[in-house]
């Protein structure tokens, strides 16, 4: 049987890819909104409600996605996720009003919420703990890369085919991903018939954690998981933080058209530049978490440093932007923001995995992912208030996030290591 050499970077580089497509068609609505509610007589409300339909579905999802995962395995569960998605993209070519976009819209949530615990479990298994932030920023990049793509995609897509033809397109992209998913990914580390031993035995031998014991290979269910306050640090820090991002993610295009008059091909043109940031954040806290440990530090230094970080870059930046009167500076700005969280969050996302074995990370990850959607949800729900006079609650809201986030971390994560599980009568 031949080997293939670095077959986890294969993996992760698939994973990533999925991440990219996953980002280019979340955000191609916000991106042709312009056109599409100028055609169909729509509003900013009706955008809201859409975009919030989206966040429930994300919600539910990302918990039962999680599950899910952890049932059916990472590579079935990246073909359930990816079909659903890819399938529902397409139909918003035939959306006609706000109900018809909201319930494909809906559907688009439930399949791309499982790329998250999906991704966030194919790490734990197939990455040393050394190398999990590192992974876990490879595929975070996916997310960046595929907003930078999605601007001048779109925009491309759109000038050519019309807005109707460019979501059938889309669709067909994810689709055309399931054939090297299911060709590489083929079974987990310690069977995998293209992995060479040595990296099998690099791959195994960097799973073992402080406190882990084989009594916590059981699968805690989901009241025990949270029992435990190491689970509602991640809840409550994605709760928190998520929000940042999704901000820039359903309203940079729209602010960007509200605040300084842009059309959809000056949209194009400088909507994916913040992304660059995010690309560079979610690289830079992988290997920055992954240098400090091979310097030394503990994994719990480590991550909750790195953690810190990203507030320190978020914070000021979000400040700056709620008061920056031209464009270019807005949008420089906004890089620095989305570079800070992409630190910040690339780490918090390898708690699951930190915490708990490979059988519970996928069902943490979606956990954390439900909540943090339901913060999405809260500042969706609000944008369309607080922007009313400006932009400038906008950003302040941001900013209040930031701590509340970090800080979570500290008072209920406590130490950073396996969490030891309860011994069953």
């Amino acid at each position: 049987m031949r080997k293939v050499k670095g077959l986890r970077w294969w993996i992760i580089s698939l994973i990533a890819i999925a991440t990219v497509i996953n980002y280019i068609d979340r955000g191609a609505l916000s991106i042709l909104w312009p056109n599409i509610s100028a055609d169909l007589g729509m509003t900013k409300e009706d955008y809201s409600l859409i975009a919030i339909m989206f966040t429930i579905a994300y919600a539910i999802s990302q918990t039962l996605s999680g599950r899910l995962y952890d049932w059916v395995g990472t590579r079935l569960g990246f073909v359930i996720s990816i079909t659903v998605w890819s399938i529902s993209i397409a139909l918003h070519a035939i959306a006609r009003s706000v109900t018809s976009f909201s319930i494909f819209r809906f559907l688009l949530g439930l399949g791309e919420a499982g790329n998250w615990p999906g991704a966030t479990k194919a790490v734990a298994e197939w990455f040393p703990i050394k190398d999990r932030a590192l992974a876990q920023g490879i595929f975070n990049a996916g997310a960046s890369i595929g907003s930078i793509i999605s601007p001048p995609l779109i925009a491309f897509l759109y000038l050519w085919l019309g807005w109707q033809a460019t979501f059938v397109v889309l669709g067909g992209l994810g689709l055309l991903w399931l054939i090297p998913w299911v060709i590489v990914y083929k079974a987990l580390p310690d069977r995998h018939p293209w992995l060479t031993e040595e990296e099998r035995q690099y791959i195994l031998s960097g799973q073992k954690i402080e406190g882990a014991e084989a009594e916590d290979e059981r699968v805690p269910g989901f009241w025990e998981l949270l029992s435990y306050k190491q689970t509602w640090s991640v809840l409550v820090s994605r709760f928190f933080l998520d929000p940042i991002w999704w901000l820039f993610v359903f309203w940079l295009p729209i602010y960007l058209h509200d605040r300084f008059g842009f059309d959809i091909q000056q949209i194009g043109l400088s909507a994916w530049v913040p992304y660059v940031g995010a690309a560079a954040g979610a690289l830079f806290g992988g290997w920055y978490a992954g240098f400090l440990m091979r310097r030394g530090w503990t994994v719990d230094k480590a991550r909750k440093w790195a953690i810190t970080l990203g507030g320190l870059i978020m914070l000021p930046g979000l400040l700056l932007t709620s008061i920056a009167a031209h464009p270019v500076v807005a949008v420089l700005l906004i890089a620095v923001v989305l570079f800070g969280f992409q630190v910040s969050i690339g780490n918090i996302q390898t708690l699951p995995s930190d915490f708990y074995s490979g059988k519970a990370v996928g069902s943490v990850a979606g956990m954390g992912g439900t909540t943090a959607a339901l913060g999405v949800i809260i500042t969706t729900w609000l944008v369309p208030k607080l922007v009313v006079a400006s932009y400038v609650p906008f950003f302040l809201m941001g900013a209040m996030l930031v701590p509340l986030g970090v800080l979570s971390v500290y008072v209920l994560g406590g130490r950073i290591r396996r969490v030891p599980l309860r011994r069953r009568p």
